[in-house]
């Protein structure tokens, strides 16, 4: 009888491929940040201190946004590649999203300091709020100390979730976002 051989990388891959079908229940949106808030139920609130602009503001919570749409988007570092790109992004489209009564809040680990110098020198008009210890970061399974994963929510008037995006890329997102925005408001 032949014998049967496996090696380290396929045993491995049969393992975590039989873990994941063990543990895994479809009725729960996990992400690799955690537990995925579900779709249609209340987003989960939050208290940061941000910058709108470059100009610091007091606290602001999901309420500060109550009877408006609201982008929400987590991204890893202020001045990377990646996170410039994608909040230039959102800049662009910045007059479209509010002619829809939408605006755009980001939320990173980086420091208030640290976001108003990146809304100054990339021209940046919209709310960055700062999480250092990952908190909000975390109730919408967007972190993976010590940094908060490219996760995008996109919550509606009365503070629904009504879509979100896992794993984005960052070119041509906004744009993504933008048409989801408009059908939830045309549905």
């Amino acid at each position: 009888m032949p014998r049967i051989t496996v090696n380290r990388r396929e045993f491995l891959g049969i393992s975590l491929a039989g873990a994941l079908t063990w543990f895994w229940k479809p009725q729960t949106a996990r992400a690799l940040g955690g537990k995925l808030p579900e779709l249609g139920v209340a987003a989960p609130d939050f208290n940061l201190p941000g910058t709108i602009g470059g100009t610091t503001t007091p606290n602001l919570s999901l309420d500060s946004w109550r009877g408006q749409w609201l982008v929400l988007y987590f991204y890893p570092r202020d001045f990377t590649s990646g996170c410039t790109i994608e909040a230039h992004g959102f800049q662009d489209a910045l007059a479209d999203f509010k002619g829809r009564n939408c605006e755009i809040a980001a939320i990173s680990a980086d420091s208030v300091d640290d976001h108003e110098s990146f809304c100054t020198s990339e021209g940046l008009g919209f709310t960055l709020l700062s999480d250092p210890d990952g908190v909000v970061s975390r109730d919408y399974g967007s972190w993976m100390a010590p940094y908060s994963l490219r996760h995008t929510f996109l919550i509606d008037p009365e503070g629904l979730l009504r879509a979100r995006w896992t794993g984005v890329r960052p070119v041509g997102h906004a744009q993504e976002v933008l048409s989801t925005l408009i059908a939830e408001q045309n549905s």
